[in-house]
């Protein structure tokens, strides 16, 4: 054993506070088009420690002798020895799986192991051959090995949701008897509805909460249905208190749940909630952006949270109610995820206030006639070309500027 008395990383400590249990460079890495160098981990693991994450699944240590490094790499620049997250690997149930595990992760005592195993009727006859007793032994004997090197052990019944709902909290005790301190209950191909997978954590938790009251149940949504989000938050509403994510929602297939989305939905709608995470928000943006550095992989503009629509306002009448408060259309401030403020773009869709107030801040009011001639020549100019910055602004104001009379005309008015 490791001289652990418990997991470094425990939910059932503060019922209101959730695990937040980053998978970027592990899921997220596995999807095509999403694979990172060594370095890269290094520096998204250093941009994740920032950010607050509780748990960080640096890889798959025996999917490759280069895996098994890139974690090892990750464990040795980051780790402290008592504080910063918990590393983990992803590992089947296997015993060469385990040892591969360990051996990245030995450098340091904040250190988690990641067993899963599938348990659906499909994922164990087209899949692994095995019939349920079978499975059950191969989850058991992979825990209690696993606890010979861990005390921190997460088990994963694959595709769960997809388990008959007997055999799969059948499974779940018995690895929590075997020593596994969390039970992941993944959405593996992202199957679920929030109400049917909140009524699968209420049946699991009556079935295995009376004996094991500590363990920490965790969901890991995919999002193969748009609902990898929401299902998380249905999770949490029915007392899960580990979410498994990524930046940016990367991952297998349509991706994971985002990080961004599940951290800011609990805090913005805590009264909903009464949920807290470990999180600093104002990180998300830089860890989003980072990411899309890495994996040359753009964000989409209207991203929840980090996108670059966020918190950009076009159409004239949000503008106008932007001018007077915020509040009128942003639920929460873009500082708070890191952005430095809203911005307003000028389009087609955008009115004579905000015209206006462009061209004041930019040394050049507006009023009477010119404001008239400018904003319908703003609006041609929009529909031509999309969005209107200031360089086209100020060429507007130019060339739509009232021609002034003459001098003698100006000073025979002033004379008079």
């Amino acid at each position: 054993m490791t001289g652990f008395t418990e997991p470094a990383v425990s939910g059932a400590k503060d019922p209101n506070r959730v695990t937040v249990f980053d998978t970027t460079m592990r899921d997220g890495e596995q999807a095509p088009g999403f694979s990172m160098s060594p370095a890269d981990k290094v520096r998204m693991g250093r941009a994740l420690k920032t950010l607050g994450v509780d748990v960080m699944e640096a890889g798959f240590a025996a999917a490759s002798p280069g895996d098994e490094d890139c974690i090892r790499a990750v464990v040795g620049e980051i780790a402290e020895d008592d504080t910063g997250p918990v590393f983990c690997s992803l590992s089947r149930a296997t015993e060469n799986d385990i040892d591969a595990a360990w051996r990245a992760l030995r450098g340091t005592p904040r250190r988690r192991i990641h067993i899963f195993l599938g348990t659906s009727p499909i994922h164990r006859s087209a899949k692994l051959q095995m019939t349920k007793d079978q499975v059950m032994a191969a989850a058991i004997r992979s825990v209690e090995y696993a606890r010979t090197r861990f005390d921190d052990v997460e088990f994963s019944p694959e595709d769960a949701i997809r388990t008959e709902p007997e055999y799969l909290a059948d499974v779940l005790e018995a690895v929590a008897q075997a020593g596994a301190t969390t039970l992941n209950v993944p959405d593996t191909v992202g199957y679920a509805t929030p109400d049917e997978i909140g009524g699968l954590y209420r049946y699991l938790a009556e079935r295995i909460r009376p004996r094991f009251p500590d363990v920490v149940f965790s969901a890991h949504c995919h999002n193969d249905l748009g609902l990898a989000v929401a299902n998380t938050l249905a999770a949490v509403e029915n007392g899960v208190r580990q979410v498994e994510c990524t930046i940016n929602g990367i991952g297998e297939r349509a991706g994971n749940a985002s990080l961004e989305e599940v951290v800011m939905a609990l805090r913005v709608r805590g009264d909903r909630f009464g949920i807290s995470t470990g999180i600093d928000t104002t990180k998300l943006l830089g860890c989003s952006r980072l990411l899309s550095e890495i994996t040359h992989t753009p964000v989409v503009r209207n991203k929840a949270i980090v996108g670059i629509n966020a918190f950009a306002h076009e159409a004239g009448i949000h503008q106008h109610g932007m001018f007077n408060d915020a509040r009128t259309y942003e639920i929460m401030r873009p500082q708070d995820v890191g952005f430095e403020g809203s911005f307003f773009v000028l389009g087609k869709h955008s009115g004579r206030h905000a015209v206006a107030k462009r061209a004041e801040v930019l040394g050049h009011p507006l009023v009477g006639t010119h404001l008239t001639e400018a904003f319908a020549a703003f609006k041609t100019r929009a529909d031509q070309i999309g969005e209107i910055n200031d360089a086209e602004l100020l060429s507007i104001v130019e060339t739509t500027r009232p021609a002034q009379a003459p001098y003698q005309e100006i000073a025979y008015a002033a004379a008079g």
